[in-house]
């Protein structure tokens, strides 16, 4: 799972950010509608022919609500909705799918193993589809050293304990997890029934021997199911961030080289007409995540997968509300810099160092839930509101981070934003009727 979520949030991306690329290079007939906020009313005939706007209480609601219905109404929308829905159905099914099929499992062996007990443990696991491959050890050192490297999958040491490389949970339901409870129980009641030498009724009594302790060389992370549903919710953390940003810098972009932002900011002031932009597509943003939501829980059900078995509430609540604070912050930043060109080629070569942050969390985060420990630098990007969005999601289902320290890092990343906010507004009211040009830095930082 884990080397096959990577592609996919990948190929989503690059897929629609190529989609829109074209739509906005190829298709003149995608820009804008006008404003719907305010009537053009034409003078009379007497006097020189002028046009004014009536402005219309409510700015930001009236900007937000025509961003929200341009957005939904528009191919890029559909585009994008239709690539999320592959990615929540390929996070589905691709697991199931490679689930139904046997695997080896390897079983290292030091010191002595009765040829019944063997015979025990392989039916087992032929019985839980998975074949049974036993390895000699020379040594419980060795045994350790392979599990460490993955040569072997757990180890059984003298027939008095059964090693795993981690910890596992009492809700892991892997091959390996049901395959070392088995060789567990079946090895202990083996080896009790051969050293005391009992009757036959004894022997019963013995057959209900607890397991052996299960030992591990390191702390155990979250178990296969919650690894799958925090990659799902970090994927789409990833995509969405991508495509509802890379939104607010075309759109952005779409006004200043069309002239239309000449005619808002006859009635809206920049500020609040960039307000309700961010705002009109942050609520498209949760029109398409909803609609990500519902199709991941129906093709659950409907296909019986267990790939969101390991959602819990907790987890829900901190990737929805990192999915808010995440768009929040970044939308200023690519609001600022959609309004410093007037290019499409000129975007484009913003795109790349925008997404960065995105990217670098991503990684960061899927290493993390692949180790199942967070390392002092990812405890670190939890409190950076450019990969806290990425970061605290993994912390919570690590079980790594607690109440206060969740609450500390969203109260960092919301005044972060208000200040990235109101740089942005700054920028944006410097750069936006500036046409012909990309405006540098170095003029909008004298401004």
């Amino acid at each position: 799972m884990s080397d096959i979520l990577p592609f996919i949030v990948v190929f989503g991306t690059l897929a629609f950010v190529i989609a829109v690329s074209r739509r906005q290079s190829g298709n003149p007939g995608s820009r804008p509608r006008p404003w719907r906020g305010a009537a053009l009313i034409a003078p009379p005939a007497a006097s020189p022919p002028t046009l004014r706007l009536l402005p219309l209480p409510g700015d930001v609601g009236l900007v937000a609500a025509r961003e929200l219905r341009t957005r939904v109404r528009g191919r890029a929308f559909r585009i994008g909705t239709l690539l999320v829905l592959v990615t929540v159905a390929a996070a589905i099914l691709i697991p199931a799918l490679l689930g139904n099929k046997a695997s080896t499992q390897r079983i290292g062996v030091a010191g002595q193993l009765s040829a019944p007990v063997r015979a025990t443990v392989a039916a087992d696991g032929t019985a839980a589809g998975d074949q049974v491959e036993f390895v000699a050890e020379p040594s419980g050192q060795a045994a350790s050293a392979d599990l460490r490297a993955g040569r072997i999958d757990l180890a059984v040491v003298d027939g008095r304990q059964v090693v795993t490389a981690k910890a596992i949970a009492a809700s892991d339901t892997s091959a390996t997890a049901q395959l070392a409870r088995t060789v567990a129980r079946t090895v202990g009641t083996g080896e009790a029934l051969q050293a005391a030498g009992l009757t036959q009724a004894q022997a019963a009594a013995v057959a209900g021997a607890r397991p052996l302790p299960l030992t591990s060389l390191a702390p155990g992370g979250p178990d296969t199911t919650s690894k799958n549903a925090t990659f799902i919710g970090v994927l789409l953390l990833a995509f969405m961030l991508t495509q509802y940003n890379t939104w607010t810098l075309t759109g952005v972009l779409e006004e200043k080289s069309s002239r239309i932002v000449e005619v808002l900011l006859a009635a809206v002031s920049p500020g609040r007409l960039l307000a309700g932009k961010v705002l009109g597509i942050g609520l498209a943003a949760f029109v398409q995540a909803a609609v990500a939501v519902v199709a991941a829980v129906t093709l659950t059900k409907a296909t019986h997968s267990d790939a969101l078995a390991g959602v819990t509430p907790a987890a829900v609540a901190s990737t929805l509300i990192w999915l808010v604070l995440g768009y929040a912050f970044y939308s200023w930043l690519y609001a600022a810099a959609g309004s410093t060109v007037d290019r499409q080629e000129q975007a484009q070569s913003l795109l790349l160092p925008l997404a960065l942050p995105v990217l670098f969390g991503y990684g960061m985060a899927t290493s993390a839930i692949n180790s199942g420990n967070a390392s002092v630098l990812f405890h670190v990007l939890a409190y950076l509101p450019p990969t806290a969005p990425f970061a605290m999601p993994v912390l919570v289902s690590l079980g790594a981070a607690t109440a206060w320290q969740f609450a500390l890092s969203a109260a960092i990343s919301v005044g972060c934003t208000v200040g990235l906010a109101r740089v942005s507004a700054a920028v944006y009211r410097a750069s936006i009727l500036q046409t012909g040009r990309r405006v540098p830095l170095r003029e909008l930082v004298r401004q």
